[in-house]
């Protein structure tokens, strides 16, 4: 029979306590990754602003069939990758496992066809996949989108396109970002192409991974994106895509070249790069950080797709676009050793108190330095001015406002330089001007 002290000592199942982690592929964002938000997020919008586009936010969840019908029944993300779920009235959600469907369904929807063509829209937020966690790979990331829809099939649209994420990347400071683009044709010429494709292939079926065998008779063309060892060889003898695309898509390719090189933006030709999602047609792209960065993978993508509308009940649509993953981006910039200062962090002041009159008179004082824009951290729980001043010294900050007995009475409040010991005491009514003026200083 077992002892009394050790029936204490064991808890049934059901109420030991459980310690959580994140959900696997799931991040937390910290604090000490501010600086790298705050980087991309407001390049995003500088970059937005002077290309003209404006933000478009679909809701993270669609009906399944969007995905479905736009991104290929046979792609990865359709059959492996999707979040679904059934609601209470039988309908088949999907949590986004990407923007380009639903911006366009939103296009569609709020008659956005009758506004001035093209329409430039861009987005930054949650997508979700299931695919294996690893370096660059996750099941929850943010994603940065920019498309063009509507106007006319015109070449500088692409070209525009792959200059905003060259753009993005050299403003972080990926600098000599690595362009790679090709044509995969239309529906005129691409036909013929993935003919002749699947013919070369099938002389090869025994040396095909398992998923490109099954995608031999379903999706060719996956069979050049496929990154097994052993498929990767066989691309080398595969028909080059350049030379069967039609003539107007020929043009078309040659026109995006040229913008490319006017604006002097470097790039490589790459006849086996495809794209995993069946609505590209003619232009793909893929950007990479200096030197490959084969680990992370591309940085930026995307390419047209002027069949995107049709298949969702729209009319024949030109429209082009591009993607970038941001925790992505942040690890290359880490690989890199590039780091960032926070903008927020650095304009903030500390203010701490000596004293309970000196404490309740500092939280009025801090409602009114808020009010008037500046950033103020504080400790007030602690009562030691030396406690409060370590907190200061822990968050970085160089500037602390140091509130006391004697300072109500003057009706002034010292201002002291933490890096220096310098200080001074400020008349309560100029101490805005001299926070700010002091911040300009820096």
């Amino acid at each position: 029979m077992p002892s009394q002290a050790k029936q204490e000592n064991e808890k049934p199942k059901e109420t030991q306590t459980r310690t959580f982690q994140s959900v696997k592929g799931m991040h937390d964002i910290l604090p000490v990754d501010e600086p790298y938000w705050e980087k991309i997020a407001g390049t995003v919008k500088s970059i937005s602003a002077a290309y003209g586009f404006s933000r478009l936010e679909p809701p993270v969840m669609e009906f399944a069939d969007l995905y479905n019908k736009t991104s290929g029944e046979e792609s990865d993300v359709v059959q492996k990758e999707m979040y679904t779920l059934r609601t209470k009235g039988g309908d088949l959600l999907a949590l986004r496992p990407e923007y380009t469907p639903g911006i366009c369904r939103a296009y569609l929807q709020n008659g956005m066809s009758r506004l001035g063509q093209p329409q430039k829209l861009f987005t930054m937020g949650p997508i979700f996949r299931h695919e294996r966690p690893q370096l660059g790979r996750l099941r929850q990331f943010t994603q940065i989108d920019f498309e063009t829809l509507g106007g006319v099939n015109d070449p500088i649209y692409d070209a525009e396109i792959i200059a905003i994420f060259f753009d993005l990347l050299n403003e972080i400071k990926i600098k000599n970002p690595t362009v790679k683009v090709n044509s995969i044709g239309c529906r005129v010429c691409r036909p013929i192409y993935k003919k002749q494709l699947t013919a070369y292939y099938k002389g090869h079926a025994k040396e095909l991974c398992e998923d490109c065998a099954r995608r031999l008779d379903t999706n060719p063309l996956r069979l050049l994106d496929c990154k097994e060892p052993k498929c990767i060889a066989l691309k080398d003898g595969a028909p080059n895509f350049l030379d069967k695309i039609c003539s107007m898509c020929s043009t078309h390719f040659k026109g995006v070249l040229e913008y490319l090189d006017e604006v002097k933006i470097p790039y490589a030709l790459d006849h086996h790069l495809v794209r995993g999602l069946d609505y590209y047609s003619r232009t793909v792209f893929e950007i990479y950080a200096d030197g490959g960065e084969a680990e992370l993978g591309a940085l930026a993508a995307g390419g047209r797709y002027d069949y995107l509308m049709e298949t969702i009940g729209g009319h024949l649509t030109p429209a082009v676009g591009g993607a970038a993953g941001a925790e992505r981006l942040i690890a290359a910039l880490r690989a890199k050793e590039i780091v960032f200062a926070s903008k927020t962090r650095a304009s903030r002041v500390f203010l701490a108190h000596a004293g309970e009159l000196a404490k309740k008179k500092s939280f009025s004082l801090l409602k009114s330095l808020r009010n008037k824009g500046i950033i103020v951290v504080e400790s007030l729980a602690k009562d030691s001015l030396k406690a409060q001043l370590k907190t200061a010294d822990k968050e970085g900050i160089g500037l602390a406002l140091i509130l006391g007995q004697k300072e109500i009475y003057e009706n002034t409040v010292i201002v002291r330089d933490l890096t220096s010991g310098a200080q001074e005491a400020v008349p309560v009514d100029k101490l805005p001007d001299e926070i700010k003026r002091r911040m300009a200083a820096k």
